[in-house]
């Protein structure tokens, strides 16, 4: 006797609170733990067998650990401990399942923090003969690259060359040195290049033709970093850092306005210029200039943010390596007095000179403690980034640590990352991606987890094949592209998810192979490409644990569960079966083939007898038997002996799927269309199942176009010996209902659908009504069986419930949950997707957003998979789309059948058109009836009546239609009057004055 799945009443427990059950286990758990509580296992051990029943483990954890927690939960952990689903566990395997389920969450943990770059690097050659001095990105992604003399390059996501120019060639022509460009910056809401010369000046470019704007002239000091901020609307900042230590700040409160006037300013060297000082003191006080000395060396690096309202800078030296400081510093009364004191006494002094209030533009001032915060760091800091989202900074120079900081805390760094072996030339923070990228001076780029501060990734310069000394790099966010700069361009492209799959929410990196709902747990377990195993929980789809490497690097291509549901039994490409305690990743036993690594392509657990077995299929073309015995203590088990049928009369080709069913029945379907019934008692056939070929059919592949992929017993038939029993997907694309009895009888075969695409899976409800098919399009078909072949053979295909597209590739695996009226579809398009059996849209496993199986509302229905939406393939079939009918012919199809071929309503159309009669009232006012009918047409035209003296006029005045005359009052007597007013009487003139002004004018 078969029974299918004998599953044990498992308590159903709120995923969340067991999760938190096992944390609380978990921080518990330590080594004086681990002694005490193996001693309670010894003394709950009543009957001295070294195991534990449930009601003894209940005692243990709640006494040993003290835990109160609810016994379902207790339970639910006892169950998943006990996969052999013996009623007892030991302390071996109490403490194996706890330590591979925290390693394995341990491994998955890491395995979605995994970061690749592709190498090597993609490298180009520059067109720049001097250092590079900066690397930038615009907002569609490109990149901008600005050397020592002037040339600025743009350069794809592709590291293509899109466009090069030489700045200040212009101004170059007349000089004996040229200038020498120190720094350049984006200023992209006003189309601007910014750029600071050794000339001690700030030149602004139009960034789209390169022609010079205006520049900002005298500056104190050569900048040497620049910087730039829009600060609000029509706001911004300019900073410069300088040999000087100070930080510079040029504040514009009306951009636009502020440019344009500088534009019309006087040129030099052909550039519109206007000077520092007029900066400083501006009229309409549109610019401030303000001067910070905050430095003890170099500034090497600054940058604004608005987010602390504040100035980051660096440089060499040790007790000011990082400061922090605000742009125009805090109130000074005093200060502010004596300023405008000054300002009053130059204004009375009429001495020639500059006044005092202008030279104090040029002059340092110190901020105050507390308007800044100074870090300090060992032998300073060459380079720094700083994020909100993360609130930290991270800090990188000589002494090739790399420094995390709270931006409030300048005491002590939270975290020091350790690794690199030469000074750190660039960092950067991806707060999306939780990672710091680094990169030092022997080009050597590291990757660290800002939550874990570990190091992820290290690429060293054999690796990406970087070579030259480092002159500059730049961390493209939107592109996850790194750009370093040397004698040469490179690019390092992250490995990033595909872009098909940039808007698409996936289950698995991997194809998708295969995919189970097990009742007993309330989870779906699916199988992927990589050798992965992931489960879900039913009811919300979100993720509950995971674990890789099942079978190597080899894809998993089939699975099964027992008949309890507490193991998991996986084939894979590398020919063995795994038995697996899925809920913690540990492999229970492996069995192999003799000397054969052929791919597994369908599982099947049966029980029989009282004895369990394994039974797969594959490509070595034989069924392979293996028993299930908890008495059979060997990790890696042997097949038992072929059978003498299948040795001899077997398949001769690969076998692709397997079905059992009761009482003793076993059918295996094969590539080349055969489908095998064996007797499982004996081994022996019971009967070929061969289809014939249709008398209309046409080959539609070159290849595989008999091969069976699925092959389903109607469990609700299987003791009805005059019914179907058995479909089979196939061959040639059609499904067929077969009477396995009396040596095999075929009932009924038909196509699914039009595009003929072949069925490569199926599944039927446990009553035998509905039958769902999935094709290797992405279509899955609800068609309707109940009593269908049920007395004999059929002619007509079942009826189609409802259709619809689930998938852009094809379906690998189906699973109907009848309890809830739900359908699980994989597919090779890495999706796992949840669907009502009306076709409904729940959801793919991996989205971010829950659902609800009780609450249709937080189902994605009416929406869409996005992939399948975009897709041309989901167009419903049309004759216009399909080119078979014109728009016209399907506009008037209805007409054109009704009268198509119908000589007898043609007969009655000519005859009416014959008697058809005009009426035309002449200009006398007489009613004449005319008949016209083609002939009397083609006659009068021959004629030619209107040739001889007659004009158009007359011809027209004789034959235009009159208006009839219908009683009653015409259009002109229906027409509104209105009495016109009465003129008024002019006024008479008013007497003068004076006669002689005869205006009357008085002064």
């Amino acid at each position: 006797m078969i029974r299918r799945r004998v599953r044990t009443n498992i308590p159903q427990v709120d995923p969340e609170e067991f999760a938190k059950f096992l944390k609380e286990i978990e921080e518990k758990i330590n080594l004086e733990h681990l002694h005490s509580l193996k001693k309670s296992f010894e003394v709950a051990d009543k009957s001295g067998t070294g195991t534990l029943t449930l009601e003894e483990f209940k005692e243990v954890i709640k006494n040993s650990l003290g835990l109160r927690r609810n016994d379902d939960q207790i339970t639910a952990l006892f169950m998943k401990i006990d996969s052999l689903s013996e009623g007892k566990i030991a302390w071996d395997e109490f403490c194996t399942y706890m330590q591979l389920e925290y390693a394995e969450k341990e491994d998955a943990y890491l395995r979605q923090k995994e970061v690749s770059f592709h190498t090597p690097a993609m490298i180009e050659s520059t067109p720049h003969r001097e250092t590079i001095l900066r690397i930038d990105n615009m907002s569609d992604g490109i990149f901008v690259a600005v050397s020592q003399d002037g040339t600025i390059s743009f350069w794809n996501s592709q590291l293509d060359l899109k466009r090069t120019k030489t700045l200040m060639s212009d101004q170059n022509i007349n000089r004996q040195k040229p200038k020498w460009i120190t720094d350049m910056v984006l200023m992209q809401q006003y189309n601007k290049i910014i750029l600071g010369t050794g000339d001690r000046e700030i030149q602004f470019y139009e960034s789209s033709t390169f022609e010079p704007y205006c520049q900002v002239s005298g500056l104190e000091t050569v900048p040497l970093k620049l910087a730039y901020c829009p600060t609000g609307y029509d706001e911004c900042l300019i900073m410069y850092g300088d040999v000087d230590g100070c930080v510079n700040i040029i504040v514009i409160y009306a951009t636009g306005e502020t440019l344009r006037t500088w534009k019309k300013m006087p040129k030099t060297d052909g550039i519109a210029s206007v000077t520092l000082e007029k900066v400083a003191h501006n009229v309409n006080g549109l610019t401030k200039f303000i001067r910070w000395k905050v430095h003890e060396d170099w500034v090497l690096e600054l940058r604004y943010y608005e987010e602390l309202r504040s100035i980051i800078s660096c440089s060499n030296h040790e007790n000011t390596a990082l400061v922090i400081g605000s742009t125009t510093g805090s109130t000074h009364v005093e200060s502010q007095l004596r300023e405008i004191k000054e300002s009053l006494n130059n204004f009375s002094n009429d001495k020639k000179g500059p006044k005092l209030s202008q030279q104090n533009y040029i002059q340092t001032k110190r901020r105050m403690d507390s308007d800044q915060t100074v870090f300090k760091v060992y032998k300073g800091v060459k380079t720094f980034d700083f994020s909100k989202d993360k609130n930290i900074i991270v800090t990188g120079g000589m002494d090739r640590i790399v420094r995390i900081w709270n931006p409030y805390v300048p005491s002590k760094p939270t975290g020091m990352l350790r690794g690199h072996n030469a000074p750190i030339f660039y960092l950067s923070i991806a707060a999306d991606e939780n990672r710091i990228y680094s990169i030092s001076t022997d080009k050597t780029v590291r990757v660290w987890d800002i939550k874990d501060q570990t190091c992820m990734l290290t690429l060293r310069p054999k690796s990406h094949k970087i070579r030259g000394d480092i002159q500059a790099c730049h961390y493209n966010r939107v592109t996850r592209s790194l750009a370093i700069a040397t004698d040469q361009m490179a690019l390092l492209n992250q490995k990033v998810k595909p872009q098909q799959y940039a808007d698409i929410v996936i289950t698995h990196k991997e194809p998708v192979h295969c995919c189970r709902y097990n009742a007993s747990f309330k989870q779906v377990v699916t199988c992927s490409d990589g050798s992965a195993v992931k489960l879900w929980e039913f009811e919300t789809g979100k993720p509950v644990f995971e674990f890789s490497q099942a079978h190597g690097d080899n894809a998993i291509t089939a699975m099964a569960f027992d008949n309890t549901g507490r193991r998991l039994i996986t084939g894979g490409r590398d020919g063995k079966l795994k038995v697996w305690n899925y809920n913690n990743g540990h492999c229970l036993k492996t069995l192999e083939k003799e000397d054969n690594t052929e791919e597994i392509t369908s599982i099947n657990y049966i029980e029989m007898n009282r004895n369990r077995y394994i039974i797969s299929v594959g490509w070595d073309r034989r069924i392979n038997i293996f028993t299930d015995s908890s008495d059979d203590f060997h990790h890696v088990q042997k097949p038992l002996p072929k059978w003498q049928d299948d040795v001899n009369h077997g398949h001769k080709e690969d076998i692709l799927s397997l079905a059992s069913a009761p009482p003793n029945l076993l059918a295996s379907s094969s590539y080349d269309g055969e489908i095998i019934v064996w007797n499982l008692v004996s081994g022996h056939i019971y009967c070929h199942l061969i289809s014939p070929k249709p008398q209309d059919y046409q080959s539609v592949a070159l290849d595989g176009d008999n091969s069976i992929c699925k092959l389903i017993f109607l469990e609700d038939r299987a003791a009805n010996k005059h019914c179907a029993q058995l479909v089979a997907s196939g061959p040639r694309g059609c499904i067929h209902f077969w009477n396995v009895y009396n040596g095999g009888e075929l009932l009924a075969q038909f196509s699914v659908g039009s595009n003929r695409a072949a069925v490569s899976n199926m599944v039927a409800s446990e009553d035998s009504t509905m039958l769902f098919t999935g094709d290797a399009i992405g279509f899955v078909h609800c068609w309707k069986i109940d009593g269908y072949c049920l007395r004999g053979k059929e002619s007509e295909p079942p009826e189609l419930i409802i259709s619809w597209r689930a998938h852009v590739q094809s379906v690998t695996s189906m699973d109907l949950v009848e309890e809830h009226g739900l359908i699980l579809t994989s597919s090779l398009d890495c999706t796992v997707r949840l669907w009502t059996i009306e076709g409904e849209y729940v959801g793919t496993f991996g989205q971010q957003e829950p659902w609800d199986v009780y609450n249709k509302a937080t189902f994605l229905h009416p929406m869409v998979p996005y992939d399948v939406l975009v897709d041309p393939q989901s167009l419903p079939h049309h004759p216009c789309l399909d080119g078979k009918l014109t728009a016209a012919q399907v506009i008037h199809a209805e007409s054109l059948e009704n009268g198509e071929n119908d000589s007898e309503e043609e007969e009655e159309e000519e005859e009416e058109r014959k008697n058809d009669a005009v009426n035309i009232t002449n200009y006398l006012g007489v009613r004449t009836q005319f008949v016209y009918d083609d002939n009397m047409i083609q006659e009068e035209l021959k004629g030619k009546p209107y040739d001889d003296g007659t004009g158009k006029r007359l011809r027209h005045e004789k034959h235009k239609p009159r208006p009839k005359d219908r009683g009653g009052p015409n259009a002109y007597q229906n027409l509104k009057c209105f009495d016109l007013d009465d003129t008024p009487p002019p006024s008479a003139p008013t007497k003068h004055r004076d006669k002689t002004d005869p205006f009357d004018f008085e002064i």
